[in-house]
């Protein structure tokens, strides 16, 4: 027999601790590999963790609401001589810390948690009232405390929520429910009768800031936690990055007229609607097979190439704050399986359904901001990326068509493209290339393709 450590797994690319909700095993319980063991919560999941191997359960080395680093040993297992063999095989490896991507993806899972509630039917538990029991004492995931704090919910509220977790405990769920059917609650508040009206939600409100006047004349705005992991994410991707753009102007008149033709019959024999987004991530996928270099990351002072292409997409909420769930494997998917995995992931990220996967492991980014009417930009980076690319809005102009016959002015769909690279190492000549290839595959575009 063997006493062996299990550790804390990767939970997702910008997670690097979380908290033990509860442990699911208890010493000298048998537990089998893969069977869950304990329960943790991250600021953008609750999920369970696996038992690395089979064995009995002889120490946990953590208790409820304990804040673990992802990598530290959690558990010491006792297995066989057989089980030991295959533990190098199955035994996680201790994460190593990465550059962590850009706050657009890691900080706004909370307000995507919040906006949902606008698309979600009522649930039919009430709010809770002030003669409702009180679970004193009771634990609370960083999730569950995060939307309590963006909505102003005092402890003494929390305690009156009713849980539907194990042993009572609050959800994520159970909050959104909360907030939407949320009444204030008054101490001298008398039961609503069951025969009144269920009242209509709330409109959705931006998180609620603290704000005190300087000599009347401006506002002081404390930032919250989750501004100031943006405003440090932010900071350290220009740190860490020196940013440089190139810009290149595209005639998307053929994919423009392709889709205009097929986007019903599309629709009809797929089920699914046909944006642009499926048709420019694309072109990212056939340049990023031209240019390899441009889908890599930096480890001190090597390069590493990535050979998966995970495309990350930007998705508004209705806010105007943005997620970026990943493709992963986007090469593998031809436009209607791009198509179906767009429509997908922007619906999931709406109703807040993204799981920590959903976000992690992107090598490359894109994001449409020609939805805000925008020309261009100048998109950050996400770490531990080397390159972004913005689409601009795709605007009808003027502009001189060269024919056979000669030289012609004519109206064209035209869109401009940016893209931000990192010029420690994507040189001038590489970031240029790539952006106008992905040019070049969509004003190349076949306006006679099938689907």
């Amino acid at each position: 027999m063997a006493l062996v450590d299990m550790v804390m797994p990767q939970m997702g690319e910008s997670i690097m601790e979380c908290t033990v909700i509860t442990w699911l095993k208890k010493p000298g319980d048998r537990v089998e590999a893969d069977e869950s063991i304990l329960e943790v919560a991250t600021d953008k999941v609750d999920t369970e963790v696996p038992a690395a191997f089979s064995g009995i359960l002889k120490e946990v080395l953590f208790t409820d609401g304990d804040v673990i680093a992802i990598g530290a040993t959690i558990a010491r297992i006792e297995t066989s001589a057989e089980e030991v063999s295959d533990v190098p095989a199955n035994q996680p490896a201790p994460a190593q810390p990465e550059a962590e991507p850009s706050a657009e993806a890691a900080a706004q899972d909370l307000e995507a948690s919040i906006l949902a509630m606008s698309t979600r039917p009522a649930p039919a538990a009430a709010t809770p009232l002030a003669d409702s029991p009180v679970f004193a004492n009771r634990f609370y995931s960083p999730l569950v405390q995060n939307i309590a704090r963006q909505e102003g919910i005092s402890r003494e509220e929390l305690d009156r929520v009713p849980g539907t977790g194990a042993e009572g405990r609050v959800t994520k769920q159970d909050m959104l429910d909360y907030v939407q059917n949320r009444q204030p609650v008054q101490a001298s508040a008398t039961p609503v009768a069951a025969s009144a009206p269920a009242p209509a939600p709330a409109p959705v409100q931006p998180p609620k800031v603290h704000t005190t006047s300087l000599s009347g004349q401006s506002n002081i705005i404390q930032m919250d936690r989750m501004r100031k992991m943006i405003a440090q994410r932010m900071v350290e991707s220009k740190q860490i990055s020196p940013h440089v753009s190139s810009f290149v102007e595209a005639d998307m008149t053929p994919v423009v007229q392709w889709r205009n033709k097929v986007k019903d019959v599309f629709r009809k024999q797929t089920g699914e609607g046909l944006t642009y987004t499926p048709i420019l991530i694309e072109a990212i996928v056939k340049a990023i097979k031209d240019f390899p270099m441009i889908n890599i990351s930096v480890d001190g002072d090597n390069i590493i190439v990535k050979k998966a292409i995970n495309v990350g997409m930007a998705v508004a909420l209705p806010s105007g704050n943005l997620i970026v769930p990943v493709i992963h494997n986007a090469d593998q998917y031809n436009l209607v399986g791009l198509a179906k995995k767009v429509n997908e992931l922007s619906n999931r990220a709406r109703e807040n359904k993204l799981t920590a996967d959903d976000l992690s492991n992107g090598t490359y980014t894109v994001s449409n901001i020609g939805t805000f009417g925008n020309l261009m930009g100048t998109p950050i980076i996400m770490q531990p990326q080397v390159a972004i690319m913005a689409f601009g809005a795709i605007v009808k102009k003027p502009a001189v068509i060269e024919t056979p016959q000669g030289d012609l002015i004519g109206i064209r769909q035209m869109m401009f493209l940016s893209h931000s690279y990192d010029h420690r190492v994507v040189d001038g000549s590489l970031g240029g290339r790539f952006v106008r290839r992905v040019a070049d595959y969509l004003e190349q575009f076949d306006i006679n393709r099938q689907f």
